[in-house]
């Protein structure tokens, strides 16, 4: 559960320290690409709370993660990928605190 409220109160720190005189607007952006998670949909089951989803879920794997930090390089996508490489980033930390890895191969 701490996990979670990180995907809550991190973008929240940066959208107050960077994005602060558009900060709705920026932090609707940054929630929005929590949705990233829908690809858990695909996993059976659905919830497993021992698996690293850094690496087995198809939208956090390698290629994609690529791709959101090229998002991050450019200011009309940029928060969507400052987005979703927080949430690779916290994704990884979990897998690191409860397995003991950074990402399943």
């Amino acid at each position: 559960m701490l996990h979670l409220s990180y995907h809550f109160i991190f973008p929240a720190i940066l959208i107050a320290i960077f994005y602060r005189k558009h900060w709705q607007r920026s932090y609707l952006i940054i929630m929005a690409t929590m949705l990233v998670d829908l690809d858990h949909l695909l996993a059976n089951p659905i919830y497993d709370p021992t698996r690293c989803s850094i690496g087995f879920h198809p939208l956090h794997t390698t290629i994609p993660i690529i791709a959101y930090f090229l998002l991050s390089l450019f200011p009309k996508t940029r928060l969507i990928g400052l987005g979703l490489l927080i949430h690779m980033g916290l994704d990884s930390i979990d897998c690191q605190m409860t397995n003991g890895i950074w990402f399943t191969l």
